[in-house]
């Protein structure tokens, strides 16, 4: 009974992060992006939103693993995967080039607001991934 408990429990926090940052970072879009502070901030939210993720996804995997759900375990270490991924190769770094040439070039503001669209775009996918098989498969 434990196992499941603390599966449930860290789901549920994760679920809790990737619906704080959808509704914490969707607002930001209102943001010109044109400005060092603008651009450190969203970097910032992101960068302890990965971390976060990455940490929970984490936690619910070894904890599906425990009770035995193979699948749930793996849905979640894909998670945690896939946001590593991002914070380490794709997402923040990308943000760090950008936001240095943000100030002297327009086209840098366009890409780092499409970057951030694109980020909240995957949170979107992975919280309805997670939502639909929490839902759709048995536990």
């Amino acid at each position: 009974m434990l196992p499941i408990v603390i599966a449930l429990i860290t789901t549920v926090i994760l679920l809790v992060w990737m619906g704080f940052f959808m509704m914490g970072s969707l607002p930001l879009l209102v943001l010109k992006h044109d400005t060092p502070l603008d651009s450190r901030f969203i970097r910032g939210l992101f960068n302890v939103y990965y971390v976060a993720v990455m940490l929970t996804a984490s936690a619910a995997a070894l904890s599906y693993a425990w009770c035995g759900k193979p699948a749930f375990a793996f849905g979640m270490g894909f998670i945690a995967a896939l946001a590593f991924a991002l914070r380490r190769w794709i997402v923040i770094p990308r943000m760090d080039v950008l936001r240095h040439t943000i100030p002297a070039a327009d086209t840098s503001i366009f890409r780092f607001r499409q970057l951030h669209i694109a980020g909240m775009m995957l949170n979107m996918v992975q919280l309805g991934t997670v939502a639909w098989a929490l839902t759709q498969l048995a536990l």
